[in-house]
């Protein structure tokens, strides 16, 4: 038998699942649509764009851990595949209005703030020429050991990193009052504001949970777009206030987890299988 190195098996991976698509009677799962912005382009041809979501970078055997060699084996195939980063702003800007974007864009994306994503994640991209959106916990930077200080945030946000807000405490907007929720909502985005000068106009939803009064209140607070967890890309069919990622766990095979999620995502969706 000849041998076939680990990215063969994840190419021929990938099309047995293509096949299994093809072939499959799957019923289409629904997303959670509402809000949606009505100034938008109906512009139905643009690409969907892949946003990765990570956690964290480091050696923890946790499903939200990735190891730094294997962030970087990532990073290494983004690169070696022409892939280039870009910012929300940019993203929103070609899904309203058909701004153009570099070939292959991807936008990546941290949730929480560890201090593993500047001492791990951050040299590993500047290595590559890439950059990131990382939603903050507002409540715990500069405050938790295991989190980064606002120094270390306006470090990268000179290389051109992007921060966004999670809330002040990490705070699941659906499981709280309305008036605690506008609270988390606001106090976060004006406390980005004034540690980094710029607004602050983008936020990820803690624990991914959200629903149409949780939406409401993300725009009502000023933001321009929000992120989820559900799985998918993000294109002119997406919700702005329930923009579709693509998840990245630690597992047994996790490059072949993140080759897989990464390329699947776009055949999913031509077949119905996500976002309908």
């Amino acid at each position: 038998m000849i041998p076939i190195s680990r990215r063969q098996g994840c190419f021929l991976l990938l099309g047995i699942v293509f096949l299994l698509i093809v072939s499959s009677s799957v019923v289409s799962t629904t997303a959670v649509v509402a809000g949606r912005n009505t100034n938008r382009a109906a512009i139905t041809s643009l690409e969907d764009i892949p946003v990765l979501n990570y956690h964290k970078i480091d050696n923890y055997y946790h499903a939200l851990s990735i190891p730094p060699e294997e962030f970087e084996e990532q990073m290494a195939y983004l690169a070696e595949n022409g892939f280039t980063t870009i910012t929300p702003d940019q993203l929103m800007a070609y899904l309203n209005y058909d701004k153009a974007l570099p070939e292959k864009p991807i936008l990546i994306t941290f949730d929480d703030g560890y201090s593993d994503n500047y001492t791990n994640a951050y040299p590993i991209m500047k290595k590559y020429g890439f950059t990131a959106t990382i939603f903050l916990v507002t409540s715990k930077i500069g405050q938790e050991e295991n989190f980064m200080t606002w120094d270390q945030v306006r470090t990268m946000q000179k290389d051109g990193f992007v921060f966004g807000s999670h809330t002040v405490t990490h705070a699941a907007l659906t499981k709280v009052s309305h008036e605690q929720a506008m609270a988390e909502l606001i106090n976060s985005r004006k406390e980005l504001e004034q540690q980094l000068g710029v607004k602050s106009r983008f936020f990820a939803y803690p624990t991914g949970a959200y629903n149409i009064q949780s939406e409401e209140m993300v725009k009502q607070a000023g933001y321009r777009a929000a992120f989820t967890i559900r799985y998918g890309q993000a294109g002119v069919e997406s919700n702005p206030y329930a923009l579709e990622r693509i998840p990245i766990f630690r597992g047994q095979h996790t490059f072949r987890s993140f080759f897989v999620r990464l390329n699947a995502a776009p055949v999913l969706e031509r077949f119905g299988l996500i976002r309908n």
